[in-house]
């Protein structure tokens, strides 16, 4: 269902797949962590790497994943690149909700969508000071924290392909993804 307000259009995405045709299609961790340690949030966020287990190898023994997303495009089209934040968070807060739900009501494991945590609000990450984090019932990794080409799954699997700002500006639209990986039948 789509739906419409005064800053945007929302138009939710949704895909089945093995987990296994997954894996061997857009698993690429070694190429991946380069990227996120380039990024100053690496270390220094829960939901960021480096992880204390091999996620890559924990994801794997699932039977599929449900890709959940949303294709957001803003009815202003002049919005500087730095609006990004404020016009997904409230969709991205909604998908990392719903992904949370089913990892907790059906099992499973939820990854949420990159970007900064938003569970502390404006008190700073607790992972710089060695201290564990306050909210890790809430706190997932990304997919491409974990080592997913999330470029190829929107493309290839949603459909969608991302859009880039190249003039300060946002794209025509953003796209925010997520994924629950789970042992029940794909349909």
């Amino acid at each position: 269902m789509i739906f419409t307000n005064d800053d945007y259009t929302v138009r939710p995405l949704k895909v089945s797949i093995g987990c296994y045709d997954f894996m061997r299609k857009y698993a690429a961790p070694h190429r991946f962590i380069e990227y996120c340690r380039r990024c100053p949030a690496y270390g220094a966020r829960w939901g960021c790497p480096p992880h204390d287990h091999d996620w890559i190898e924990r994801l794997s023994h699932y039977g599929g994943v449900l890709l959940l997303g949303t294709k957001i495009t803003p009815r202003d089209k002049a919005l500087p690149a730095d609006a990004a934040h404020d016009l997904m968070r409230p969709v991205t807060d909604d998908l990392n909700r719903r992904l949370l739900d089913l990892e907790r009501e059906r099992g499973g494991v939820a990854l949420g969508f990159a970007g900064k945590c938003t569970y502390c609000g404006e008190t700073p990450c607790t992972r710089p000071q060695g201290l564990p984090c306050r909210h890790p019932h809430l706190v997932r990794p990304s997919l491409e924290g974990v080592g997913f080409d999330v470029e190829l799954i929107c493309r290839y699997l949603l459909r969608v392909p991302l859009r880039w700002s190249s003039d300060g500006l946002l794209p025509p639209y953003l796209v925010v993804v997520g994924a629950w990986f789970h042992h029940e039948l794909c349909r």
